[in-house]
C-alpha cells in the first residue's frame, strides 16, 4: 500500500478560510476516491496560511480489476442488431447465451483491468483543484482557473513517485518552499515523512493545532513572567494560528492613559484591528496596559523592532477609540433617541423609532409574568429602559464596532449616573447569543431582552419573513432559543398567544425550536410533539412540566403497555374509520355494554377521566397520569375478552366509541399517536 502526498501552495490564504478549506479538500478527495474504487486506509490533513496539505495512506498500486455485463439482443434477432452489438464490444469481451423469461439473450462479460493508481490521482486531483468551492476565489495572470490567492506550485508525490498534474502551466513536482523570510527557499522531497522533517527545518510548523498550542503555551508563559493573566480567547487563537507558519508571541505595553477608556472597548480594538490578546491583573482583574502579539518570524533583537512597532500601530488604534468615546459620551443616550426615526430597521417593519416603541409596550405587557425574588418589575422604568435600548447604535463606538453595542449603552448610562439596574438591562437586553452566553436573571434585563427578541420575531414572521432550510438572515433561530432559555431559565409563566402578533404559526416554530434545544439535555421530541399536538398550549414552562411527567409515565410498565394499549385502540379506530367511511360512533351506551371486561373499561374509564381533569386543573400531571395507569389493567382485560368488530352493528359501534373514548381519556395529557415506540 502507497502514500499520496499532496501541497497546493499560494500566496496567503486568509485565517478565516483555512479551516473550511482543508476540510472541503478532504472531503472531495475522499468523495473522488469513492467514485474511483480507490480504498485507502486513512487521511491525514494540514493548513498554514501558504499551503492546504493532504495525505492519503493505504492506496493500492492499481485500481481493481472489474467485469462488466452487458445484455445484447435476442439470438433470434435480425443479424444487423445481433452484428452491431458484437461490434460495440471491445477486445476480449466474452459473449454468452442465457435464457430469460422473454427469450433467449446474447450476454457479452467485459473484462476491464484496473488502472494505475497514480493515472487516476492525476485527473481526479486536477478537477478537484480547479473546481474547488472557495466562498471567494480570484484568477491570477492569465490563468483561467481560480483559486482563492495565486496559485504557485503544487507538490503530488504517490509512492515517492511525481503524479503528472498541471494547472494552467504549473507542473506538479516533488518541490515544497519553507518560511517565507527565514528559509533557504525550495527543497526537494520524497515522502510525507521527508516533507514535515524539511518543513520544520525550514521553519514551518505544519500542524495548525501545534502553532495553536506553540502560541498559548508562549503567550501564558510571557504574562506570568510579567505577573499578568492572559485573557484567552480560542477565535482570536485560531485566527492567529491562521496567520502564521512559524509563531512567536511577543508582550508589548501601550500607554495606561488609555485604560479611562472601558475595558472592553480596548479589547476589541486590539482583537479586531491587530490580533492582539489582551492581558489582565491577576489580583484586580482589571485590563493591564499589556499585550501579546504574534509575530510570523524569529527576531534577532529579541523582538525589540517588532514589539516597537506594535506598540506604535496599537497607540494609533486606541488614540481612535478614545477619541470615539469621549466624543459618544459629550451626547446623554437620551438625547439620541429622536436620531433612531432616521434608521430604517426593515423596509417592512419602519424604522429603529418604531422598533423601539413596539419594544417598550411589548416590555411592559411581559412585566406581569415577570416577578424576581418576591418583586415585580417597575413599569416606567422599564419604559425607560426600553426607550434607550437602542441609542448606542447612533455612536461612533458601535458604528466603528458593532458588536459592542449593547455595552456601549451600558458604559454610557454608567457615565450619566443611571441606575445599574438599567445600566445592566441595556447591556444584557441582547443576550443570550448563544447556547453559551449568560443568560439574564434580572427582572428588568429580562423583561427587556425577551421584548427584544420577541418583536424580532413578531415582526418577520408578520411579514413572511420566515427561516428556510439552512437559511436564516435575520437569525431567527438564536432568537427564538433566546426567548426560550430566558423563559425557562427564570421559571416564567407567560403565555405566548396572549401576546400581540403571537400566532400559531410562531407557537409552532417555538415548537421545534424547543425540541432542539432539549434534545441536548436529553429530552425526547416526540413527547414535546405530543404535548405540543394537543393545542393551545403557550406556556413553555407548563408544557415542559407535562413532558417530564409523561416521560416518568411512559418508562414505567404501566405506562408503556397503555401506550400500547391505547395505539391499538387507534389503529382499529383508523381501520374501522375507513370501512364506516366516518368516525361519528356517538357515545357509549352502558345498556349495550355486554361483556364483564367491557363494563369494568367504561366504569374505569370515567373515574380515570374525572381524576386526570381534576388533577390537570391544578397542574399536578404526575397525578393525571397515575390516574391514567389505573387503565392498563381493564384495556388489556378488554382486548383479551372482547371481540370489537362484533356481528351486532349496534354491539361493534358501541365498542367502537368505547375504544374513541380510550383515546379521548388519554388525549387529556397527551397525544399518544405522536410517541413513538
Amino acid at each position: 500500500m502507497s502514500e499520496f502526498l499532496l501541497e497546493v501552495f499560494s500566496e496567503e490564504i486568509p485565517a478565516r478560510m483555512q479551516a473550511k478549506a482543508i476540510a472541503d479538500l478532504e472531503r472531495l478527495m475522499a468523495e473522488s476516491l469513492k467514485a474511483a474504487d480507490l480504498a485507502f486506509s486513512g487521511m491525514r490533513r494540514f493548513v498554514t496560511p501558504r499551503r492546504l496539505v493532504l495525505v492519503v495512506d493505504g492506496l493500492p498500486a492499481h485500481q481493481p480489476d472489474r467485469t462488466e455485463e452487458r445484455r445484447g439482443p435476442r439470438i433470434d434477432a435480425p443479424e444487423r442488431a445481433i452484428a452491431g452489438f458484437k461490434a460495440s464490444l471491445p477486445d476480449g469481451a466474452v459473449i454468452s447465451e442465457r435464457a430469460e423469461k422473454k427469450g433467449t439473450f446474447l450476454f457479452a462479460a467485459i473484462h476491464q483491468r484496473g488502472e494505475k493508481s497514480v493515472d487516476v490521482l492525476a485527473p481526479l486531483t486536477e478537477a478537484i483543484i480547479r473546481q474547488f468551492p472557495w466562498p471567494k476565489s480570484m484568477r491570477s495572470g492569465t490563468s483561467e482557473s481560480r483559486w482563492v490567492r495565486p496559485l504557485l506550485s503544487v507538490l503530488a508525490l504517490f509512492d515517492g513517485q511525481i503524479v503528472p498534474i498541471e494547472i494552467d502551466g504549473i507542473k506538479a513536482g516533488r518541490i515544497s518552499k519553507g518560511h517565507r523570510f527565514l528559509s533557504d527557499g525550495a527543497f526537494s522531497v520524497t515522502d510525507f515523512a521527508d516533507y514535515r522533517a524539511r518543513l520544520l527545518d525550514a521553519h514551518v510548523v505544519l500542524d495548525a493545532a501545534e502553532r495553536r498550542r506553540i502560541i498559548l503555551d508562549r503567550a501564558r508563559a510571557l504574562a506570568a513572567d510579567h505577573h499578568l493573566e492572559l485573557i484567552e480567547d480560542s477565535d482570536l487563537l485560531d485566527e492567529n494560528a491562521g496567520l502564521t507558519e512559524w509563531p512567536v508571541p511577543y508582550l508589548g505595553r501601550f500607554d495606561p492613559g488609555f485604560l479611562d477608556v472601558p475595558a472592553e472597548v480596548l479589547i476589541t480594538s486590539m482583537k479586531v484591528h491587530q490580533k492582539f490578546f489582551s492581558l489582565s491583573d491577576p489580583k484586580s482583574g482589571a485590563l493591564a496596559p499589556c499585550f501579546i502579539c504574534v509575530a510570523n518570524t524569529k527576531a534577532v533583537d529579541g523582538g525589540a523592532t517588532i514589539i516597537a512597532g506594535n506598540e506604535r500601530v496599537l497607540s494609533a488604534r486606541l488614540s481612535d477609540a478614545r477619541f470615539f468615546w469621549q466624543q459618544d459620551l459629550k451626547i446623554p443616550l437620551e438625547d439620541r433617541v429622536a436620531a433612531l426615526d432616521a434608521i430604517i430597521f426593515h423596509e417592512k417593519l419602519g424604522t429603529l423609532a418604531e422598533r423601539v416603541a413596539r419594544i417598550e409596550d411589548l416590555a411592559a405587557t411581559l412585566a406581569a409574568f415577570v416577578e424576581k425574588d418576591g418583586q415585580g418589575v417597575d413599569e416606567a422604568f422599564l419604559r425607560r429602559a426600553a426607550r434607550l435600548c437602542k441609542a448606542d447604535l447612533t455612536t461612533g463606538m458601535v458604528g466603528e464596532f458593532p458588536e459592542l453595542q449593547g455595552l456601549v449603552g451600558c458604559r454610557i448610562a454608567k457615565a450619566q449616573n443611571e441606575p445599574d439596574a438599567l445600566c445592566r438591562a441595556l447591556q444584557d437586553h441582547y443576550a443570550p447569543k448563544g447556547p453559551d452566553d449568560r443568560c439574564p436573571d434580572e427582572g428588568l434585563s429580562v423583561c427587556l431582552a425577551l421584548a427584544e427578541k420577541l418583536d424580532t420575531l413578531i415582526g418577520f414572521f408578520a411579514i413572511d419573513e420566515k427561516p428556510t432550510g439552512s437559511k436564516d438572515p435575520f437569525a431567527l433561530r438564536r432568537a427564538a432559543l433566546g426567548v426560550i432559555r430566558l423563559i425557562l431559565e427564570n421559571d416564567l409563566r407567560i403565555p405566548l398567544l396572549r401576546l400581540s402578533g403571537f400566532n400559531a404559526d410562531l407557537l409552532a416554530f417555538f415548537a421545534d425550536r424547543l425540541k432542539v434545544q432539549q434534545r441536548a439535555v436529553g429530552v425526547r421530541h416526540d413527547l414535546i410533539d405530543a404535548v405540543f399536538s394537543l393545542g393551545g398550549e403557550d406556556d413553555l414552562l407548563r408544557l415542559l412540566a407535562r413532558v417530564a411527567a409523561l416521560s416518568r409515565f411512559i418508562e414505567s410498565d404501566d405506562g408503556a403497555n397503555l401506550l400500547a394499549g391505547t395505539k391499538r385502540a387507534a389503529n382499529i379506530l383508523k381501520i374501522e374509520a375507513k370501512k364506516d367511511q366516518g368516525t361519528d360512533w356517538g357515545a357509549v351506551q352502558p345498556a349495550l355494554l355486554k361483556d364483564a371486561a367491557e363494563k369494568t373499561l367504561y366504569e374505569k374509564l370515567g373515574a380515570a377521566k374525572t381524576e386526570a381533569a381534576r388533577a390537570l386543573e391544578v397542574e399536578d400531571f404526575a397525578a393525571a397520569m397515575r390516574a391514567l395507569a389505573e387503565l392498563r389493567a381493564p384495556i388489556d382485560a378488554f382486548f383479551d375478552q372482547v371481540t370489537v368488530n362484533a356481528d351486532d352493528a349496534d354491539l361493534r359501534r358501541n365498542r367502537l366509541a368505547l375504544l374513541a373514548h380510550i383515546r379521548a381519556a388519554v388525549h387529556q395529557v397527551a397525544d399518544f399517536s405522536k410517541i413513538e415506540g
